[in-house]
């Protein structure tokens, strides 16, 4: 439920690497990786940083997250949507919404982060990064294969080895149905 301290600072380093303004972040928790964005962040300055924080949840865990945000003097800088991501997500794609970064630790049911996969497909910039926690789960990285094989997301080093895995969109375009691979992890080169 929480991002271990290595994860986190493998976390916050991708994202100054990136330069990254404005990341969605999918799931709160107990805010340990939200705490990393917001560092991020702020250490290349809060002109422009938005951190949206998509999670329905944060009730069930007495707003740990959020209050720990809070007392950090985050709030200018981080919002958080009490809503399902698959729900939230497409209203950002229609509203127009821009990330540089993604980081996803939501559900880890297959269809939920296949779905929010795919919006957040249409949300982040070409070049920019999708992270995901928890790969080593099936429906996790199976979800992700989908779009490394169907849609060219490519794998992004990271320097520290962990539960995280980075991917760099390309530029959007539509495969074609003919295209289609299959994705399962059995289908691994």
């Amino acid at each position: 439920m929480s991002l271990p301290h290595s994860n986190a600072d493998a976390l916050r380093d991708l994202l100054v690497a990136e330069k990254a303004r404005v990341v969605i972040e999918i799931g709160l928790a107990y805010g340990s990786s939200a705490l990393a964005i917001a560092e991020a962040l702020v250490s290349l300055g809060t002109h422009g940083a938005h951190h949206l924080i998509i999670d329905p949840f944060q009730t069930q865990f007495d707003d740990a997250g959020w209050t720990l945000i809070t007392a950090a003097g985050l709030s200018d800088v981080c919002s958080l949507e009490r809503d399902r991501s698959q729900l939230a997500l497409p209203r950002l794609v229609g509203q127009g919404y821009v990330a540089d970064a993604a980081f996803v630790d939501g559900s880890h049911i297959f269809h939920n982060v296949f779905v929010d996969l795919a919006f957040l497909r249409e949300l982040v910039r070409p070049g920019g990064l999708i992270i995901l926690d928890d790969c080593q789960w099936p429906a996790v990285a199976t979800a992700a294969r989908y779009f490394e094989v169907n849609t060219g997301w490519m794998a992004d080093s990271i320097e520290q080895q962990g539960r995280l895995r980075a991917y760099r969109l390309p530029a959007r375009v539509e495969p074609r149905f003919e295209d289609f691979r299959p994705f399962g992890l059995d289908s691994l080169p």
